[in-house]
């Protein structure tokens, strides 16, 4: 005779949640499920306060291998041809008032951006006429552009090239917002072309931690000075 499946009975009162944990906890594969989530939740909670620190230990690497070779003849001469592939440093950003210097490599793509900060190749270069377009990460890869905004028109900024140092300056709220503002991350007009005058326009994810939006930040050139180099360079 088989033997029969017996449904156990419905008790009248739901147990409280405690004391079915309390089962569960008593049986050995209880016991190792909650120990397996325990390290899980442990390892994830570790991962989240690690990324961050792993991504600035690999930005700084880069920024350092980039700031070793920048001043280096075929650098500058491949910057003078304006052949600077993805990924190689372009210019030095210097910030004082937030107190950012970084080396902005050419290009925006997530591999290039892990450096800090890239130039985005479809704008000139620094003070060429146009609008000069540069990226920065926030909160990871050293997050040069943590403090932007802290920034206000009348601020100074510096890019340091092979040919030259350009000083800009944050302009004043135009266009009916303020300086800097927030945009869509679709809205690529921000580094469109503006003729007849030398701009340079700063973007980075908005808010902190997020890629909902973009706060954008846009100087004007103010002035300029040749850079004498060596014979050796």
């Amino acid at each position: 005779m088989q033997s029969s499946y017996v449904v156990p009975p419905v008790p009248d009162r739901a147990r409280p949640v405690g004391a079915l944990v309390g089962d569960a906890l008593r049986r050995p594969g209880g016991r190792r499920a909650l120990s397996v989530l325990s390290l899980v939740l442990a390892l994830a909670g570790l991962g989240i306060f690690a990324y961050p620190l792993g991504t600035d230990l690999y930005g700084r690497y880069q920024q350092g291998h980039l700031s070793d070779t920048f001043a280096a003849p075929e650098v500058v001469k491949a910057y003078t041809e304006r052949r600077v592939k993805i990924g190689e440093g372009l210019t030095r950003l210097k910030i004082r008032k937030i107190g950012v210097d970084v080396l902005v490599v050419q290009g925006t793509t997530p591999a290039a951006l892990r450096a800090g900060a890239g130039h985005y190749p479809a704008t000139p270069l620094p003070g060429e006429v146009g609008n000069v377009g540069i990226a920065g990460h926030r909160t990871t890869y050293g997050r040069p552009f943590n403090r932007l905004a802290e920034l206000a028109p009348g601020d100074e900024l510096q890019l340091e090239t092979p040919l030259a140092v350009y000083t800009y300056k944050a302009v004043p709220d135009f266009a009916g917002h303020g300086n800097p503002w927030v945009v869509s991350p679709r809205d690529v007009s921000v580094v469109a072309p503006i003729a007849g005058k030398r701009m340079l326009t700063l973007t980075t994810c908005h808010p902190k931690g997020s890629a909902k939006q973009r706060l954008v930040m846009r100087f004007e050139l103010v002035s300029q000075r040749t850079v004498t180099r060596t014979a050796s360079g």
